[in-house]
């Protein structure tokens, strides 16, 4: 570690404080062990969801519903995008346009869970059929995403920031994205107690923390999650391709596809 804070020393000329190196190294080795030990779980919650009754959410552990909600709401595919946009702004405005995109997001879930519920309910859609939904479009972003790395980009001329980019592109769709969504809505579909809801919710709530914390951290720790996050979101790239097939082919086998 004494190693790695002296070549950032020596690389960054002291932007990056020792206290901000070891806790994004901190933060993202917890993370990092957080997926790898549940990332197989997650995707056999999905399959537990799709194929079998309502009552089993009440078997998941947490750690298994905050994986999976953290791999389609998380920070990682935030910073890039809310870096870009605040480059040259001051602190204030920074920290306005980070806890504005996050009331827009927490309030477009509570929208979005509330509606699709009565959605499921009203046309009598299958769970099976949403979560193949929400597959399918995970699946292509993850895709696309993993395709980007290897295609040139050209920077072009970086609109001057405004606040409405609190909403798009932060909010929609760096923060909610619709396999979120649509994953929220299994969850919430499938947990029929007050107890069990209020626990998924709570979950999306320590995730908009987390955003909104690392929106604000973006500045101190840039220089140093520019060297990780190239590493960790080809990673977490294959890992949602693979999770995205794993969600289509258990949302077919329940449907007698397969």
């Amino acid at each position: 570690m004494s190693q790695i804070r002296q070549i950032l020393k020596k690389k960054w000329g002291g932007l990056c404080p020792e206290w901000h190196t070891s806790l994004v190294a901190a933060f993202t080795v917890g993370v990092v062990c957080l997926l790898d030990a549940n990332i197989a779980s997650a995707a056999e919650v999905v399959a537990s969801q799709v194929q079998n009754n309502q009552e089993q959410i009440k078997q998941f552990p947490i750690a298994q519903v905050f994986t999976f909600l953290f791999l389609m709401l998380g920070p990682f595919k935030i910073i890039g995008p809310f870096a870009q946009i605040t480059k040259g702004a001051n602190a204030v405005f920074t920290r306005r346009i980070a806890l504005l995109s996050i009331a827009f997001s927490s309030l477009a879930l509570f929208i979005a869970a509330f509606l699709g519920e009565r959605i499921l309910s009203s046309y009598g859609i299958p769970i099976p059929v949403l979560a193949l939904s929400g597959g399918i479009i995970l699946f292509l972003v993850a895709l696309q995403s993993m395709l980007q790395q290897f295609t040139p980009h050209d920077a072009g001329v970086v609109p001057k920031p405004t606040m409405k980019m609190a909403m798009v592109p932060l909010a929609f769709p760096a923060i909610v994205t619709p396999y979120g969504i649509a994953a929220l809505v299994v969850f919430l579909a499938l947990s029929q107690e007050l107890q069990g809801r209020l626990i998924i919710g709570g979950v999306v709530l320590v995730i908009m923390l987390l955003n909104l914390i690392v929106m604000l951290m973006t500045r101190h720790i840039l220089p140093v999650m520019s060297l990780l996050l190239p590493i960790l979101g080809a990673v977490l790239g294959v890992v949602q391709v693979a999770l995205g097939l794993q969600i289509i082919n258990n949302s077919l086998r329940a449907l007698g596809a397969l």
